[in-house]
């Protein structure tokens, strides 16, 4: 049996899903998961072979918790599962070194037999994603910015992000300064829509 732990916070989405997987001959869910924080202490405590992650979860994002599984829990393969097909985060997927990725709206058959592939050791990737991502603009953008520009997309003022980061509030302008002229935005919301857009943030 393949054990998977899946976490997706739309309990009907993951609902249905734990009782489409449960008709599998060899899939057992051994983990449904709705909030972020949960998932590297469920992976300890349940070891799946397979981690079916959304990104855009409560608390810890699921590219982020992917990081995590590979470091605390190797032998755990990793599966993004969601709607944001946009290159840029199929880009931050592979940085964070997942095994596959592959949309929501693809059919639960191509779920099921990327679970199968993944828990085997192969990377399994939407092929027209990756095409698109193939064509698509890399981000101009450093680590460093690209870590402002989050925390600044999460509200924080140049004074809280400084404080964060351990630099000095005019660090911190002019690194809002130069991801403004990169991204050729009007203002930093504008700079954080676009980064959105593209899959970056």
């Amino acid at each position: 049996m393949i054990k998977v732990l899946l976490a997706e916070d739309v309990q009907m989405v993951r609902g249905a899903l734990v009782a489409l997987l449960g008709l599998e001959h060899d899939i057992d869910v051994v983990a449904s998961i709705a909030n972020g924080d949960e998932i590297v202490p469920a992976v300890k405590e349940k070891e799946p072979n397979v981690a079916v992650l959304d990104i855009d979860l409560p608390g810890l994002d699921g590219l982020s918790a992917a990081a995590q599984i590979h470091d605390v829990a190797p032998g755990t393969r990793t599966l993004i599962l969601t709607s944001l097909g946009r290159p840029g985060t199929l880009r931050r997927a592979l940085d964070a070194r997942v095994n596959g990725f592959i949309l929501k709206d693809a059919p639960i058959s191509q779920l099921t037999e990327a679970i199968r592939a993944v828990s085997v050791g192969r990377r399994v990737i939407d092929s027209q994603l990756a095409l698109s991502a193939w064509d698509g603009d890399q981000c101009p953008l450093t680590p460093r910015e690209l870590e402002v520009l989050r925390l600044t997309s999460e509200g924080a003022d140049a004074m809280e992000i400084a404080n964060t980061l351990y630099l000095s509030v005019g660090t911190i302008r002019n690194y809002l300064t130069t991801v403004t002229t990169k991204l050729e935005a009007r203002n930093r919301i504008d700079a954080v829509r676009i980064a959105r857009k593209s899959g970056w943030l």
